[in-house]
């Protein structure tokens, strides 16, 4: 499962380095976050996120993460899958 959201968070850097000029910084800063990865996984049940997790996520500015939340969301459309809805 570790590498089912490392995946997934590449995948993801790799949409955000086709946005803005800053795309670089951002995808530093997303890869960054891989150490968030076993508090993300559907189905792991985890305690409150790590400190390095926490730190991480200081460090990833607000529009490089929401920039990356709004790609990854448009993806399934983009490739003809039904569009991403989530159950709050």
């Amino acid at each position: 499962m570790h590498s089912a959201a490392v995946l997934l968070l590449l995948v993801i850097a790799l949409g955000v380095q086709t946005q803005l000029g800053h795309s670089q910084d951002c995808s530093a800063q997303l890869s960054s976050l891989n150490v968030c990865a076993p508090y993300v996984l559907p189905g792991v049940v985890t305690p409150n996120p790590s400190s390095d997790c926490c730190n991480a996520l200081q460090t990833v500015q607000h529009d490089c993460l929401c920039n990356t939340l709004r790609i990854a969301a448009r993806l399934p459309t983009q490739c003809s899958l039904p569009a991403l809805t989530c159950a709050a």
